[in-house]
C-alpha cells in the first residue's frame, strides 16, 4: 500500500480492535502488499486488512472456519471477537490467531507434502463457489498482451510468455486430471511453521483445478514426496506458474523488491526448460 493508505489502514485495524476490547497500543507490520498484515500488541492478535473495493475477506473467513471445523492445517480466526468482516474508513479488518514462529528449518519437504495433502482433503470434501485456475492464467495473458501495461517488457519475451500460457494451459486441460477446490497459492510465503505444526494462510487464492496446479508452487521437493501425483502434469503446472509469477513481475506497477531481477531470471529458466522438453521456442 501507499503510505498515506497504509496509515489510514493501520488506524482502522486499532480502532475497530479497541472497539472490540482488544488492545493495540503497538502495531508492527508484517507483510505489506496489496493488503496489510498486522500484529497488534499486547492483545497479541494477527489483523489484515485490505481496501474495501479489493477484497474477499467474508470468503476467506467462512472458508477458513469450514477448514478448521474439517481439520484442515489452516490458520485460524481470533476466538476472542465474532469471526466476521469488520469495515471502517474504507477498510476491512479481519482478526486472526498470531502464531509465534519457530525455526524455517522445521518447514521439511515431507511435512509440507503431509501438511498439503490434509488441506487437499479437507478441500475436496466442500462444495464451495470457486473461480477456475484458468482465469488467472487469462489474467496473466491479458498483462503480457497489454504493451501499456509492460512497457518494459521485450518483444521476443513477450511472445514467448503468451505462447508458454497457452501452450502449458492446453497440456493441463488434455491431461484430464480430476478437478477440486484448492489453495491456490501454497508457496512457503503462506505456510506458517509453528509450535502445532504447518499451517495454511491467505485462502482468498482459492481456485478449482488439479491438486498438480497447487503443488507447482512448493518446492520441488515437496513433490518427490506425494507419489499420486500426475509428474507430467506437475512439470506442465510448474512451468505454468513460473509463466505466470513472471508475467506478474513486468508489470509496471509491480511493487515487489527486485521485481525485474528476478523477471529476467525466470524468463531464462523458461527457456531452459521448454528446450529441455522439446518446445520450440519463440523468439
Amino acid at each position: 500500500m501507499q503510505a498515506s493508505q497504509a496509515s489510514r489502514a493501520v488506524a482502522a485495524a486499532v480502532s475497530i480492535a479497541s472497539s472490540l476490547g482488544l488492545a493495540a497500543d503497538d502495531v508492527t507490520v508484517l507483510h505489506d502488499s496489496n493488503k496489510l498484515t498486522l500484529r497488534l500488541l499486547p492483545c497479541d492478535v494477527l489483523a489484515r486488512v485490505a481496501p474495501v473495493a479489493q477484497q474477499v475477506a467474508r470468503f476467506e473467513v467462512e472458508l477458513a472456519e469450514r477448514l478448521a471445523e474439517a481439520g484442515c492445517p489452516v490458520a485460524a480466526l481470533e476466538p476472542r471477537v465474532e469471526p466476521r468482516v469488520y469495515e471502517r474508513d474504507a477498510f476491512v479488518v479481519t482478526f486472526w490467531t498470531y502464531y509465534e514462529p519457530v525455526a524455517p528449518s522445521q518447514l521439511s519437504p515431507a511435512g509440507y507434502a503431509e501438511a498439503l495433502g490434509r488441506l487437499h482433503a479437507g478441500m475436496s470434501r466442500l462444495d464451495v463457489p470457486a473461480p477456475h485456475f484458468t482465469e488467472r492464467v487469462e489474467q496473466a495473458q491479458r498483462l503480457v498482451a497489454d504493451r501499456d501495461r509492460t512497457p518494459a517488457l521485450p518483444e521476443a519475451d513477450r511472445e514467448l510468455l503468451g505462447d508458454t500460457l497457452r501452450r502449458m494451459t492446453d497440456v493441463i486441460g488434455e491431461r484430464g486430471g480430476a478437478e477440486q477446490l484448492l489453495h491456490g497459492e501454497p508457496h512457503p510465503g503462506n505456510v506458517l511453521s509453528t509450535q502445532g505444526g504447518l499451517l495454511f494462510i491467505d485462502l482468498e487464492t482459492c481456485c478449482r483445478g488439479p491438486v498438480e496446479f497447487d503443488l507447482a508452487h512448493a518446492p520441488e521437493e515437496v513433490g518427490e514426496h506425494c507419489p499420486g501425483a500426475d509428474q507430467a502434469l506437475l512439470r506442465a503446472c510448474r512451468l505454468l506458474v513460473l509463466a505466470m509469477i513472471t508475467a506478474w513481475r513486468w508489470d509496471r506497477d509491480d511493487q515487489l523488491p527486485n521485481g525485474r531481477r528476478l523477471g529476467e531470471e525466470w524468463l531464462s529458466l523458461i527457456r531452459s526448460a521448454l528446450d529441455g522438453d522439446g518446445f520450440d521456442v519463440p523468439g
